[in-house]
């Protein structure tokens, strides 16, 4: 019922997940995303608990096969679950179910995976990875443009609903987690949100509480002044 995209930026050390579906509210269960660490993907009929116990063993330093191995070796459901892993390091692994629901598989390439159930047709995953090969700029960019490729090579069978992204580089929580639950077009709301992000939120963000630094910057004349600098305008807020 679902397509999704990991992919990891050797240059900035970011990592992301970006997912659509025909299902309401994908992103909340279905990407999981932890800077330095990995990207997580549970789909078809979704096993939340490959995030909570793949994320510390990943997080160790565990390879994604073994991970997904371990993960799947111990549910009862593995045969109606597809999971994909993409690693800081750029070592992924991916599994799709036997009673997955046709279209459905996965593909791979350097410092990227992408993974499909219920889908038109392995086009869909082919075309989300030659756009995100063949695309230039931010990982969110990327990652955007891949999907809204897979979504003109058919996406899911049945429509569209929800889809969600997550950007993570070098803390556990995320630099950018956007979502749209239920919408006639989710990626174009989706972009829609990108674009406000990059208004203030962005440039707010780097200032946050992270591992590099406790305290963040609290100094509200610093973070003002960097949001004048570096803030993208947008000239609609609503499509």
């Amino acid at each position: 019922m679902t397509w999704s995209i990991l992919a990891r930026d050797p240059a900035t050390g970011a990592i992301g997940a970006a997912v659509a579906t025909r299902f309401f509210a994908v992103g909340a269960l279905a990407i999981h995303v932890e800077g330095g660490v990995a990207a997580i993907a549970t789909q078809a009929l979704i096993n939340p608990m490959f995030a909570v116990l793949g994320m510390p063993r990943l997080r160790a330093g565990e390879a994604p096969d073994a991970v997904a191995q371990a993960l799947l070796s111990a549910d009862p459901g593995r045969a109606h679950r597809q999971l994909h892993i993409l690693d800081a390091t750029g070592r992924s692994a991916a599994e799709t179910g036997a009673a997955c629901v046709s279209w459905c598989g996965s593909v791979r390439g350097t410092d990227v995976s992408v993974a499909g159930n219920m889908l038109a047709g392995p086009e869909v995953v082919q075309r989300t990875l030659a756009v995100f090969e063949n695309t230039d700029g931010p990982l969110a960019e990327r990652l955007l443009a891949a999907l809204e490729a897979g979504e003109q090579a058919g996406g899911d069978k049945r429509g569209k609903q929800s889809a969600a992204l997550k950007i993570a580089t070098s803390d556990p929580y995320p630099d950018l987690d956007i979502r749209t639950d239920d919408h006639p077009d989710p990626l174009r709301e989706l972009r829609r949100l990108y674009a406000v992000s990059q208004e203030r939120f962005g440039v707010f963000r780097r200032f946050l509480p992270g591992a590099d630094s406790p305290g963040g910057v609290f100094d509200r004349t610093v973070i003002d002044a960097a949001i004048a600098r570096d803030r993208k305008p947008i000239l609609h807020r609503r499509p």
